[in-house]
C-alpha cells in the first residue's frame, strides 16, 4: 500500500511517502516559513525525486489534530483537495499518537508535549509492546501540572518529545518525581515518515474516511473564539 502523508500540526511541515515498510521520501522542515508556503512545494520536489504519479498513491495520511489551527487548516485543506483530486480516501491520525510513533519499540512511557499556550500542552501517553503501540492516557489539552502528576503516579519511566519539550523543560526538571529523558533532535518533532506507518496500521483496522468526511479535531477553541465568549460573557 502506498501512502503520502502530510503533518503540519506544528512547527514543523514533512510530507513523506511510504510504501508498506518502505519509506520511499520524507522532507521536513522546521523554518521560519509558514506551512501554506512549504507544503506543497515539498511534495513537488519528492514526487520528482521518487518519479512518483500521484494517481499511484492509494491512501492520503493527515496529522489531523490537535495543533496549530492554521496548520491544522493547511494539513486538512491539502490532503482534501488531493483526496477529491485523485478520488483517493484519507485516513485520519491524531497528532499526538503521530508524534509519539517517533519512538516506535521505547521501553518506558513515550510523553508527546505540543504548545498549546497558556500553559497547557497537547499532550498524552502511550507505551510498546509486541503487539506495537498502545494509549495509557489519550490525546487531551491539559495543564503542564495535570501531565506531570499522572506521569508521577504510574512511577514509570518516561520520554518526552515535541515543541512543547523547550517551554515545559524547567517545570518537568522541578516537578516530575520519575526517571525522564528527552528524545534526541532527530526524533522530537513531527514526522510524516511516522505519520505515514502508523497510517499502515490504521488503513488494516479500516480506519479510513473520505476527503468529504474530513475534518481537523482542534481539542479546544481558537484564541478567537475564546475571546469571543469571553466578550459575550462581560456584556452578559
Amino acid at each position: 500500500m502506498r501512502i503520502l502523508a502530510l503533518d503540519s500540526s506544528g512547527l514543523a511541515a514533512s510530507v513523506a511517502v511510504v510504501e508498506d515498510d518502505n519509506m520511499l521520501a520524507e522532507y521536513t522542515v522546521n523554518y521560519k516559513k509558514t506551512h501554506s508556503q512549504t507544503l506543497l512545494p515539498m511534495l513537488d520536489e519528492i514526487a520528482g525525486m521518487i518519479e512518483l504519479e500521484l494517481t499511484s498513491i492509494d491512501a492520503i495520511a493527515v496529522a489531523a489534530g490537535p495543533g496549530s489551527f492554521t496548520g491544522l487548516r493547511i494539513g486538512s485543506a491539502t490532503a482534501k483537495g488531493l483526496g477529491l483530486a485523485l478520488d483517493c480516501p484519507l485516513i485520519h491520525i491524531p497528532t499526538v499518537e503521530g508524534l509519539a510513533y517517533n519512538l516506535y519499540g521505547c521501553s518506558g512511557l513515550v510523553c508527546p508535549l505540543m504548545d498549546a499556550r497558556r500553559n497547557q500542552t497537547y499532550t498524552g501517553l502511550y507505551e510498546f509492546d509486541d503487539q506495537g503501540m498502545k494509549t495509557v492516557a489519550e490525546q487531551c489539552a491539559v495543564g503542564i501540572d495535570e501531565i506531570i502528576e499522572t506521569i508521577n503516579q504510574t512511577g514509570r519511566p518516561v520520554v518526552f518529545l515535541g515543541d512543547g519539550v523547550p517551554v515545559f523543560e524547567t517545570y518537568i526538571r522541578e516537578h516530575c518525581s520519575v526517571s525522564f529523558t528527552f528524545a534526541p533532535a532527530h526524533l522530537n518533532k513531527q514526522r510524516a515518515a511516522a505519520v505515514a506507518a502508523l497510517a499502515l496500521k490504521y488503513a488494516s483496522e479500516g480506519k479510513i474516511e473520505t476527503a468529504a468526511e474530513h475534518k481537523p479535531d482542534y481539542l479546544r477553541l481558537s484564541q478567537a473564539e475564546r475571546e469571543r465568549k469571553e466578550h459575550e460573557r462581560a456584556d452578559s
